[in-house]
Order: C-alpha cells, then sequence, then structure tokens
C-alpha cells in the first residue's frame, strides 16, 4: 500500500509537532510505501534538516509556510471573475452564521457554501496558477469588506476595521498557500492509495484537494485539537480578526471531518471536539498515542519504590502547569508530613516559561525558606527545581524513580504524556481533573479539581502515608499503561485502519477501455503490492478525471511493465 504522510511543521524534520509518532509509525509499518509530504514553518526548521529515514519512504515533498513569493501570475479577465467569486463566496461564509455546529439546516448550507468557495480557488489556482498575488490584491481585502458588511454578518464581523481587515487578509493567504502547491497530479498525491494527515488544518488541506481532484481517501490523526489550539494560541489580535481567524479554523475542520473516510482522535477530549465541530461518530476511531515504554522498563519491573517522602513533577514549565497551585499545596503537605521534599523537573518553554520558572522559584524560597537539620549544617530549600540531563537526574526513567508519588497539576492539558510515562515507572498519582486525565488514569491513580491546593494536597498526604496503596495502584498503572498506550498498539491499530479505508475504496486510478469507457476491475489486486511489477502500461487516470472523453481512446491490454524505484 502506498501512504501519503502529510505534515505540518514536524516529520520529517528534526524538530516540529509529532515527529516521534510520525518516525515510529513508518518504521513500524515497513510492508507499506511512504511518500511524504511536508509543510515546514519556519527557515530554521528547514536549515535543522531531516531526521534519518528508514527505506520504505519512497520520496519527500516538502513546501515553506513561512513563506510564498509572489509567482508573478497574473490573471485575465476571467481568472479574476473566478477569484472574486469564489473568494467573495469564501468571506460571506465566514462572516454569517456560527461556527463548530454542524446540526440544522443552516449550519450544512453554510459548510456546503465554504466548501464550494474552497475548491473553487483550488480549481483556480490548478488551472491558471499559483493564487499568491491574487490572496494578497485589493480585490481580496474589498471582497471581505463587502462581506463583513453584508446584512446578516456576525456582529463581530460586522466591527471590523481597515487595518483588521487586512491582517486578517495576510493571515489567510498563508492558510491558503496549500492550494498554489503542485501536488494535485496524478504523478503526486493522486497516486497514492490513502492519504494520511498527521493534524488537522493546514495539514490536511493537500489531502482534502487531493480527495476532491483524484479521489484518494483521507485519513486524519488528532493527538492535539488543531481547533483548540487556534483558539489559546491567538491572544494578541484584535477581536473582529481573532473571530474571522476561528470562523475559518472552524469552516476548515468540519470540511475535514466530513470528507476524511476515518478521523482518530488520540483520546476522549480530542474527540467531543472532533463531535462538536460536525464529525461523524461512525467515522471516529480512538487510537491512543503510542509511546516508548521500553526506556522506562527498569523502573517499572524494579522492587525499589524511590523516596518515599518525595513528591515529583515532570514536565514544561509553563503557566498551563500551575506550579503556582503545586508550591501553595506542598505547604499544606509539609503541614502534615514535615519530611516530604518536592522534586520539579523539566525546562521552561520561551520567553514566557522562563518568566514562569523564575517566579515559581521566588514563591519557593519565600514559602519555604532554607531548612537546616543541625546547627552546624547548611540548610536547603525542600522544593528543588532541576532539569533532565543534570547530574541528580540524568534520564527522564530516573526522575519518576526519584520518589514515590508523581504529581499533575496542570488547569490546561491534552494527552497527559507524563502521567503515561510514571505509570510505565510503576508510581502512583496525584493529578488534576483536566484534559484526558481521568481517560487516562482509569481508576489508578487519585485525581481532584483544578487550581484547588487543598483537595491537591489531601490527595498527596494520603498516598505518602499509605505505601501499601501506593504499590498497588502503581502496579495496576503500569499494567493499563502497557495494555493501552505503547508503540506497539498504536501501530497495529493504524495497519487495521489503512486496511479498512482501502478495503472500502481499493482501486485509485481508473483504467480505460478502447471506447473511452472506464473498465471495471482492470487493475489487479497484486497492483497494490510494492514491487517492480506493479505498474501498468495501461492508459490510467485519477478518479473523476473530466477530461479523458475528449482524447482517442486506446486499448487496456497491453502486459506488465518494469518501473523505476522511487526517488527519494
Amino acid at each position: 500500500m502506498r501512504i501519503g504522510l502529510l505534515t505540518e511543521g514536524g516529520y520529517p524534520y528534526v524538530s516540529g509537532d509529532a515527529r516521534l509518532w510520525c518516525d515510529r509509525l513508518v518504521r513500524g509499518l515497513e510492508q507499506h510505501e511512504f511518500d511524504i509530504y511536508a509543510l515546514s514553518r519556519s527557515e530554521r526548521q528547514e536549515d535543522e534538516g531531516w531526521v534519518q529515514l528508514p527505506p520504505q519512504v519512497g520520496r519527500v515533498i516538502t513546501a515553506p509556510l513561512w513563506t510564498a513569493p509572489d509567482d508573478g501570475v497574473v490573471y485575465g479577465r476571467r481568472a479574476r471573475s473566478r477569484f472574486a467569486e469564489s473568494y467573495g463566496e469564501l468571506a460571506a461564509a465566514l462572516c454569517e452564521g456560527g461556527v463548530g455546529d454542524a446540526s440544522g439546516e443552516s449550519s450544512a448550507a453554510e459548510a456546503d457554501r465554504f466548501a464550494s468557495a474552497l475548491y473553487g480557488l483550488a480549481e483556480l489556482a490548478r488551472d491558471e496558477g499559483g493564487l499568491v498575488g491574487a490572496l494578497r490584491s485589493e480585490t481580496a481585502v474589498r471582497a471581505l469588506e463587502r462581506a463583513c458588511r453584508a446584512p446578516g454578518a456576525r456582529r463581530t464581523a460586522r466591527e471590523a476595521r481597515v487595518p483588521d481587515l487586512l491582517a486578517f487578509a495576510a493571515h489567510l493567504e498563508r492558510a491558503l498557500r496549500p492550494l498554489s502547491l503542485d501536488w494535485y497530479e496524478d504523478d503526486g498525491l493522486g497516486a497514492v492509495d490513502l492519504c494520511h494527515a498527521a493534524s488537522s488544518g493546514p495539514a490536511a488541506l493537500p489531502g482534502l484537494l487531493a480527495h476532491h481532484f483524484c479521489g484518494v481517501p483521507l485519513l486524519v490523526t488528532e493527538y492535539g485539537v488543531r481547533l483548540r489550539t487556534h483558539y489559546l494560541a491567538d491572544t494578541e489580535s484584535a477581536p473582529a480578526v481573532r473571530a474571522l481567524l476561528a470562523a475559518f479554523h472552524g469552516r476548515l475542520a468540519t470540511e475535514t471531518y466530513r470528507r476524511a473516510a476515518v478521523v482518530t482522535p488520540g483520546n476522549t477530549h480530542a474527540r467531543r471536539w472532533q463531535e462538536r465541530c460536525g464529525a461523524d461518530r461512525e467515522k471516529l476511531r480512538t487510537v491512543y498515542p503510542g509511546m516508548d515504554a521500553a526506556r522506562f522498563t527498569e523502573v517499572g519491573e524494579s522492587a525499589e519504590c524511590g523516596d518515599p517522602d518525595r513528591l515529583v513533577w515532570v514536565g514544561r514549565v509553563e503557566p498551563a502547569k500551575d506550579l503556582i497551585s503545586l508550591l501553595h499545596a506542598f505547604a499544606e503537605i509539609r503541614k502534615e508530613e514535615p519530611k516530604t521534599r518536592l522534586r520539579i523537573v523539566g525546562a521552561p518553554t520561551g520567553p514566557e516559561g522562563a518568566a514562569y520558572l523564575g517566579h515559581c522559584k521566588a514563591l519557593a524560597a519565600q514559602l519555604f525558606p532554607d531548612e537546616a537539620e543541625g546547627l552546624h549544617a547548611v540548610g536547603d530549600n525542600p522544593v528543588s527545581f532541576e532539569e533532565i540531563g543534570g547530574p541528580e537526574v540524568p534520564t527522564l526513567a530516573d526522575a519518576y524513580a526519584s520518589g514515590a508519588v508523581t504529581v499533575l497539576s496542570s488547569v490546561v492539558e491534552g494527552f497527559p504524556i507524563s502521567l503515561v510515562e510514571a505509570m510505565f515507572c510503576g508510581r502512583a498519582t496525584v493529578s488534576t481533573d483536566v484534559g484526558a486525565v481521568v481517560e487516562v488514569i482509569g481508576g489508578t491513580g487519585l485525581v481532584v479539581p483544578p487550581r484547588n491546593p487543598k483537595a491537591l494536597a489531601e490527595a498527596c498526604v494520603t498516598l505518602l502515608r499509605d505505601s501499601e496503596r501506593r504499590d498497588r495502584l502503581g502496579a495496576a498503572a503500569r499494567a493499563r499503561a502497557l495494555e493501552l498506550f505503547t508503540v506497539e498498539q498504536n501501530i497495529t491499530a493504524f495497519h487495521g485502519i489503512y486496511l479498512e479505508i482501502v478495503s472500502r475504496t481499493p482501486v485509485c486510478r481508473v483504467v480505460l477501455d478502447d471506447t473511452g469507457e472506464p473498465l471495471p476491475f482492470a487493475a489487479p489486486a497484486e497492483a497494490h503490492v510494492p514491487g517492480h511489477w506493479t505498474e501498468l502500461s495501461t492508459r490510467v487516470m485519477a478518479r473523476g478525471g473530466p477530461g479523458w472523453a475528449a482524447e482517442p481512446p486506446v486499448h487496456a491490454t497491453p502486459p506488465f511493465a518494469a518501473t523505476e524505484g522511487a526517488s527519494g
């Protein structure tokens, strides 16, 4: 089977989102062939290079999202009219009605209007050339202005001023750059058996166009809901710009879920978001992220349970992790269990994370003055801040092994990776009820409300005082993690989904007979098995190709021909 793996800001680049997951998936499914279509986010990411790719990767095709120089395409009168019509419809679909609710006839009509406009722009780009110049033109801004001022436009859209329209037009041009790519021909994405998008949003857009132009089925995987990420990340734009961007990403998510053959959320939390955006429940298959359990085996199988008086927190240091509440909870814990110590292990993320780490250190120094065991001993703070790779914590496994209880105090969380790692290590956990925490823990740890230091402290004290319960919960947590969250279960699940999708759409190309009519069953089953014998020298076209009838007919019975291997 030939898979077109679609990524944005990740694999095969050295840094980026979903890099490890994609690499494990490709390496684990060595019986399939992968073509990687990657959108990069920055020049720095491209300069860092790629990871070493396995032999089942046939080719890698990349395109930048961070830049798009004007390609010099000048539209004629008819093309300009087509652009104005499609772009105007797209703008109107974003300015009218609500977003993210696929129920009701009006919502369905708005979704259809958005889809028709999106594919209209894609067809224009395919027929006439790139859209970069047109999307940056005055025509585009005026179309946005008309849509915002039209009767029935939402209040937030009506409030948009010229600077807001210019800002949103720039955002929209960047988001629509995949429409101008030359990936959607028979020798590109039209030649794969299945498109697998590593997320929704820009990564899924090429898959939508491959489905539209070539009939290639689309699988969408989301371990972090991209739409939710957009909602949380855009905090600096004007309210009107945020509303219009939310409308665009909501409409794109709805269209992606509608056209996908299967959508695989990484947890129930993500699944609820997808259903809210119109994803059909029949298409949803929850597939938990696959994590490497081997590096935690020694700790997980060890009879040692770590320091019984130490709590451990592991993760990225940022405000969403709410270390402030954890420190206040630890102050309450120390009143009940004075010997308890807290180890915070993690690095800050960006300038905001560095500032937050400084604030946490200052609070720890204020809450817990340095203590000394005797008159002649040097005092130290019961709270330590460390990073992986240091002399005290050389590896992640060492961090979890150092304490008896692992704590998570987040107020916002998707899939809690640190909890799964602690479960692999056989550690009892205390967590806040956010994101997919309850689903991951499954009764093998204690869960408390977020932003409640008193409840967090009481749960930690309960486990610190009961070693038998800690051991029992830790053993159950490790068994659950090994059953649900390993790389092996992830790869097995996707292999089955690939076969399921392709079994419903087994032929990706149509063979024509000598009268120009499609010839059923002309592509034999072995044509889907990678090998030098698998390509027909017959006249083949992508599904739905509208121009075949105008060309001279050919016979569909020549012998097989050898093919060259895909270029890297």
